[in-house]
């Protein structure tokens, strides 16, 4: 079993694309006495911050401030990344953003609901 990943990744002439990936998933007695659950191998993480980016809101170009998760709970966010790809994330949008340099991505709250949700920042 694994969960769909997108990744954004900056290539050598600082272009940012996506690409997709997988986190492998196993069945662990996680949380005993409740029932196997289908968990990934630990990732180190610095912090986990919360946010909400209301209706309207609009970042322009800007790379990721460090390695991190995105992990989306609310509302819908357009994506474009260098190359000129769009994509749409939604509620249970996994994103491991990794566009450390170059001019990064543009991300842009579509509809009216807020998005929500948390970044896990990891470890360097």
């Amino acid at each position: 079993m694994s969960l769909p990943v997108t990744v954004i990744v900056t290539d050598a002439d600082g272009v940012s694309h996506f690409r997709d990936t997988t986190v492998e998933l196993t069945d662990q007695a996680f949380a005993p006495p409740a029932p196997p659950l289908a968990v990934s191998a630990p990732v180190d993480a610095r912090h986990g911050v919360f946010f909400r980016m209301p209706a309207g809101w609009f970042g322009d170009w800007h790379p990721a401030p460090c390695h991190q998760y995105f992990v989306q709970t609310t509302g819908t966010l357009e994506v474009t990344v260098g190359d000129g790809e769009v994509r749409i994330l939604r509620p249970g949008s996994v994103v491991l953003l990794e566009d450390l340099t170059g001019r990064g991505h543009v991300s842009r709250v579509v509809g009216d609901e807020d998005v929500c949700g948390v970044f896990v920042q990891l470890s360097a």
